[in-house]
């Protein structure tokens, strides 16, 4: 079953159309990748059927890319911990989606070791350039600002910091020691950079016991170097493979290893399919996939919106499979209702 690789007119792309309550629009991403509500099967595509026609009207933004922006207390109150504690989030920095929702949920997931990344992908709206001189009370600050928000959980993702000699791994081990200290139970996940594939630098992240280890693929293996031009395919397996040695050589056998791609970006439907046999054969415990919206003129050029039908379809795929836990949806990002993968937390049904 292969995808349409036609290219549309990107001049109409950006950014997701953000649009507030009075103008319409779905009020969480979570209406919009389970219509009808997460335990419903509606328009559930099985392998072999036909793909439906998904570009919206004149090659417009489907309307289940429309989503009302944040709003109300507990939004407002995370979104003051954050800027007071002069905090940098993926939520913000790259332009996430799914800001409204979370925040006003009172979860964030923060960036760590500043908001410029060394790499230049093809695909992110993260600042590209030299980093500012790195802060070693950053660590003690997010855990502070954690324990203030009251978290259940906590996603820690980072810019790649090629720049230093771990690259960062030791701030991202500090920053899950204060975070734990500071807040005893919380679930802890961190979606780090690949470190080079650096042996040593993965052990001092999974031995400060994270429970969730997350290094996302981003794309099909042919796509690789234009995606993500400094990484690999290989190298970022081996974070997680790797990853999960050193945990279970520590007695920490219950840490989850997570990994997240993009759809969009003119992969065809067997080379996703074929990305998700090797990650399972990789042995890779979930799975997160979302739809690429492209951040401006100057990053890769979107081609195929997937609609909802075909995200719900490769979450059944995917479970499968074997993976145990599949987040499919238009507006999926790695962080997206994080908490339900933690070990021992039960999670949802069909979400």
């Amino acid at each position: 079953m292969a995808l349409d690789n036609s290219r549309p007119d990107f001049s109409a792309l950006g950014e997701l159309t953000m649009v507030g309550a009075e103008s319409g629009g779905h009020a969480t991403p979570s209406e919009i990748m389970y219509p009808g509500g997460p335990q419903t099967d509606g328009g559930l595509l099985a392998p072999g059927d036909p793909v439906p026609e998904n570009a919206g009207p004149g090659g417009r933004r489907p309307e289940w890319l429309k989503v009302r922006l944040g709003a109300g207390a507990t939004y407002l109150g995370t979104r003051s911990i954050v800027h007071g504690g002069a905090l940098n989030t993926v939520c913000e920095e790259a332009r996430c989606p799914n800001i409204g929702e979370c925040w006003a949920l009172g979860t964030a997931t923060i960036m760590i070791l500043g908001s410029v990344c060394t790499r230049n992908c093809g695909f992110c709206a993260i600042a590209t350039g030299r980093p500012p001189i790195t802060d070693p009370d950053e660590p003690r600050r997010v855990g502070e600002a954690v324990r203030q928000m009251r978290l259940q959980h906590v996603v820690i993702t980072m810019v790649a910091r090629d720049d230093l000699p771990d690259g960062g791994a030791r701030m991202v081990a500090d920053t899950i020691r204060h975070i734990r200290a500071a807040s005893p139970g919380i679930g802890i996940e961190v979606l780090i950079s690949d470190l080079n594939g650096r042996e040593a630098d993965i052990r001092t992240v999974v031995e400060a016991r994270p429970d969730i280890l997350g290094h996302n693929v981003e794309t099909v293996l042919r796509l690789q170097r234009p995606v993500r031009r400094r990484a690999r395919w290989d190298r970022s397996v081996f974070v997680l493979t790797h990853g999960r040695e050193i945990a279970h050589g520590i007695g920490f056998g219950e840490m989850v290893t997570k990994t997240g791609m993009m759809l969009g970006l003119g992969e065809t439907w067997d080379e996703v399919l074929e990305a998700m046999r090797l990650l399972r054969e990789a042995d890779i415990d979930v799975l997160t996939i979302g739809q690429y919206l492209r951040p401006s003129r100057q990053h890769l050029p979107l081609m195929k919106y997937y609609t909802p039908a075909e995200f719900m379809s490769l979450r059944r795929i995917g479970l499968e499979m074997g993976f145990r836990h599949v987040q499919s949806g238009p507006l999926v990002r790695s962080s997206y209702h994080a908490a339900e993968q933690v070990p021992g937390r039960q999670a949802a049904e069909a979400v």
